[in-house]
């Protein structure tokens, strides 16, 4: 069998095919170099300009350094284990880390009537393998949840239940930092992990060496040890979770492959899992959970959902014995972007590479099985360990570790329910983290599938995410996960940006602001103004991969030098301009550009009882009302918030107005979470049974916004309607003429200033901007973007999706419950859990926090109150109006009651940034004008 390596094919042609087997004796250090020296003129193994061809055949007998695996003995397959049943509520395909974790987690959860199918043996296709590791630490606080919960099933629960060992090993973790803004990351993580009880420490390079003797430490700046990390074994943890899933009903079948996935297409016209079928017959489902690893894409055509990953080579190696290893921590020298994770008496030494290699053929034979290892691409990890831990010069290797790896656009998995299949659920693309995560979104996709939506906010993993235009467009996969991969060891800075597949939607602004020197942001597939350099255009350019593959770098980048200046911790250098873009916009007029908004019509006989139900404020006012309202869950929390203006009756005036003769709806959503709510208004009608049409126009409008104290003057030029409070009040829209052409003007803002939004129809956009900003010049408009957006924003109180409001935060807990309708008796998704928690009181609830110390802050920074700590903040941004560092944060009480309003004002709160403590200031209100005057127009 040739499972040939397409990457290789297209980059390096005329290459031999060489294996690297005859190497794996070889010293660490000296002696690799000794056998490359061999076969080819000497080179810097850091610097090799040719390609060192390998095998992609796979090799069976290769030695992972556990005690055990899964693999029968003979390598036979007899059929299934057991039987298959007739039906199931639910099928997991995939028997590895997450497909274990999610049936034990069901099975928990209470259900029974479970399947998981396994093709081969339980870990067969990239599990076994796997390093294993567990941090606690990570700059998400989901994500330092989801691990908690996975360290707890591993080192306790299983053990608890089971009586079984799972194979977990507590020795701790180490953090190098070899520079300030690596040691400055770490001690955002300690400060956020304070919040969640993790221990950790950070140590200078001399108690570093005296924890681990072996390390060099004479180029550290510092390290963060945090003693409970820990390493897992992935046979055990598999065997034991599916003894625990099995004693509680569960059905584990192995040697049973998925040959085809049935779907019907309901009343509503609308895909439905129906049944799997496998070789040795057919099980019927209303669901399956596809945790196919590296194989979920071929499993995922079978029911017609696009399953965005890739598949590379992953590896690491094993050594040979080392004298003083035993019980050391695990290590992870992020700029060496190499770890070391403590294998008995032995290390286990690998990374991320800025060269991996793609395996584009996947295979459905590859089971329990490894590639030979490329040393070219592998040694660029080597002289990392060797500078880290010396003795690995002269220790010998015992086994080359090269395996398959599921890799996503944004390092992050697939998690949720496919937006064209309903019941058919994913549980991939873990990007060689399964086994890390695999505890806590084992039991977010339980909770999932039983109760449809996760406990946790897990949108950051929900396949809505990404825009359906993306999910199938093999460049963006392809040039998205690998800049994901080779950046997966780099700093986590605020403000960073992707250079891979850019420029995939732009709107009909992007040449004429581009020229203006707008530095973009990519979000959602768009690109949208984040701020304007003085200095000219800063285009971005097609993807270069960062010089891999031979594929030739981009020289006088300005948009990544500009990117690069970006990276820090402290303010940032052009931290003035931003700042003259929120000044000018209080004070003057600044127009945004916000067209990446997703632009939906809901229309049809049940249109108003949908809207009533999915919609928590009443937004059936009379037509040409605006609404500003959230969505809820069924637990109430928000899954979006937006405004919902009314239609006229009327003939349709496509892009502006659709066609009705009766109730409508025009809905403006962030363009960033669009698809997510495009898919949860689309599952709320379903399930509800209403008969309405939901269209998507957001790529048939322009929008743009013209804000602040002067933009009545500006367009009462350019528009053909009176703009005074009277005759155009706040919160209402009309379709009117700017310059000529049509569009609908709304009265609103979102930065808490004087203001309207112009949405726009694709062919009128240039003409109606030109105007507005020949209009402005005398007044000093200026383009503004969202950085801006994001301080004006703070500054107000408005609260940002997904940042300040999220799946898994109420209307109420938010402060937004002047958006919901508790005072009418019209009935909303959500509303009887808003109502429990009104009666029981607020256990958490958002707070604004101001210092008055200079200093930048940027999330996740702990919050204390009275030295105890109660939460963290969610964001924060710079106030430049009010002068100040602004931060948002939901807060609990330690205690377990109520968090009222004389909590907060009776406790003293200090805020934790990298370890040093500010003396904070709460408001119960925003600071910047309390009474909304400003949106008014009402200007002292």
């Amino acid at each position: 069998m040739h499972l040939e390596v397409n990457l290789h094919r297209v980059y390096f042609p005329g290459q031999c095919v060489r294996g690297g087997t005859e190497w794996a004796m070889a010293f660490l250090g000296s002696a690799v170099r000794r056998v490359v020296s061999r076969v080819r003129p000497p080179l810097s193994p850091l610097s090799r300009t040719t390609a060192w061809s390998y095998s992609s055949e796979p090799t069976k007998e290769k030695n992972v350094p556990y005690d055990k695996t899964l693999k029968q003995e003979d390598g036979a397959s007899f059929g299934p284990t057991k039987p298959l049943p007739r039906s199931a509520d639910v099928v997991v395909i995939g028997g590895g880390s997450l497909g274990c974790q999610t049936v034990y987690h069901l099975a928990k959860m209470g259900m029974t009537n479970l399947v998981l199918l396994e093709r081969d043996r339980l870990t067969a296709g990239t599990t076994w393998h796997t390093a294993g590791l567990l941090w606690q630490l990570r700059p998400s606080d989901v994500e330092v949840e989801l691990l908690a919960h996975t360290r707890n099933v591993i080192s306790k629960d299983l053990e608890e239940e089971t009586g079984l060992h799972t194979g977990w090993i507590q020795n701790g973790g180490l953090f190098i930092a070899s520079n300030k803004q690596r040691l400055d990351e770490y001690k955002r993580l300690m400060s956020l992990g304070k919040v969640y009880g993790i221990e950790s420490h950070v140590l200078s390079p001399a108690e570093t060496k005296d924890l681990y003797p072996l390390m060099n430490v004479d180029d550290l700046y510092g390290t963060l040890y945090v003693p409970k990390d820990g390493t897992m074994d992935p046979a055990g943890t598999c065997t034991t979770l599916t003894r625990a899933a099995t004693a509680r009903g569960a059905t584990v079948i192995e040697n049973c492959p998925v040959t085809g996935i049935k779907v019907q297409t309901d009343d509503f016209g609308m895909k439905r899992v129906k049944a799997v079928e496998t070789p040795h017959g057919t099980i019927e489902t209303p669901c399956v959970v596809n945790c196919a690893g590296v194989w979920a894409t071929k499993l995922g055509e079978m029911a017609g959902v696009k399953v965005p990953l890739i598949a590379m080579h992953h590896a690491y190696v094993v050594t040979e014995r080392i004298e003083g290893i035993q019980n050391m921590p695990n290590v992870r020298d992020h700029d060496a972007s190499v770890y070391l994770r403590l294998q008995g008496d032995a290390l286990s030494v690998g990374g991320y590479e800025h060269n991996p290699i793609f395996w584009d053929e996947v295979s459905d034979k590859f089971a329990f099985s490894l590639f030979d290892l490329d040393w070219d691409v592998f040694m660029q990890h080597i002289e990392g360990a060797i500078n880290r831990v010396p003795v690995l010069e002269q220790t010998g290797i015992k086994s080359t570790v090269c395996g398959p790896e599921s890799f996503t656009a944004d390092h992050k998995p697939l998690m949720g329910e496919a937006p064209e299949v309903r019941g058919f659920y994913l549980g991939c693309g873990f990007n060689s983290a399964g086994m890390m995560l695999g505890g806590g979104c084992g039991r977010e996709l339980a909770h999932w599938i039983i109760h449809g939506r996760p406990e946790k906010d897990m949108y950051g993993y929900d396949i809505r995410r990404f825009h359906n235009s993306l999910t199938d467009n093999t460049r963006w996969i392809r040039e998205r996960s690998h800049e994901s991969y080779a950046k997966n060891y780099s700093v986590v800075f605020p403000f960073d940006e992707p250079l891979a597949s850019r420029n995939m939607r732009k709107d009909p602004f992007h040449q004429v602001l581009t020229e203006q020197g707008c530095v973009f942001q990519e979000r959602h597939g768009w690109e949208r103004p984040g701020w304007f350099n003085k200095d000219g255009p800063a285009p971005v350019k097609d993807y270069d991969y960062y010089g891999a593959y031979d594929i030739k770098k981009n020289v006088n980048y300005k948009y990544n030098v500009l990117l690069g200046k970006e990276y820090t911790f402290d303010f940032p250098p052009h931290h003035d301009v931003i700042k003259n873009e929120c000044l000018t916009c209080r004070h003057g007029v600044a127009v945004f550009d916000m067209s990446y908004f997703g632009k939906f019509y809901l229309s049809g006989p049940d249109a108003k009882k949908a809207a009533d139900w999915l919609f928590t404020a009443d937004v059936n006012k009379k037509p040409g009302s605006t609404v500003y309202t959230c969505m809820l869950n069924k637990k109430g929390g928000a899954e979006a918030d937006l405004t919902v203006s009314r239609l006229e009756p009327g003939a349709a005036n496509l892009p502006l107005a659709p066609q009705s003769s009766g109730d409508a709806y025009y809905l403006a959503i962030g363009g960033g979470v669009a698809e997510h709510n495009w898919n949860h208004i689309r599952t709320v009608l379903q399930d509800q049974g209403f008969h309405c049409q939901l269209t998507d126009h957001s790529e048939d409008m322009g929008m743009i916004s013209i804000q602040g104290p002067k933009s009545r003057e500006v367009l009462q030029e350019v528009l053909d309607t009176d703009l005074n409070n009277e005759a155009f009040p706040f919160s209402t829209h009309k379709v009117v003429n700017a310059a000529g052409h049509q569009v609908r003007a709304m009265r609103l803002s979102f930065v808490g200033e004087l203001g309207w939004e112009l949405h726009i129809p694709k062919d009128s956009c240039l003409p109606v901007y030109h105007a507005v900003m020949a209009a402005g010049a005398k007044h000093g408009i200026i383009n503004s973007g969202y950085r801006a957006i994001d301080s004006l924003s703070i500054e107000k109180g408005y609260r940002h999706w997904h940042a300040d409001l999220r799946p898994d935060d109420t209307p109420l807990e938010s402060g937004l419950g002047f958006t919901c309708k508790l005072k009418s008796s019209i009935p909303f998704q959500g509303r009887d859990r808003l109502e429990k928690q009104k009666e029981e009181g607020l256990r958490r609830r958002i707070v604004c926090f101001t210092i008055d110390e200079k200093v930048p802050m940027f999330g996740l920074e702990a919050v204390f109150r009275n030295g105890t700590p109660v939460g963290h903040l969610r964001r924060s941004e710079y106030g430049f109006f009010i002068d100040k560092t602004i931060g948002y944060g939901y807060i609990r009480n330690p205690a377990g009651g109520v968090v009222s309003a004389d909590f907060i004002k009776s406790g003293k709160f200090t805020l934790e940034r990298m370890g040093v403590t500010y003396e904070a200031k709460a408001h119960l209100k925003s600071p910047f004008d309390p009474e909304n005057k400003r949106i008014k127009g009402i200007y002292a």
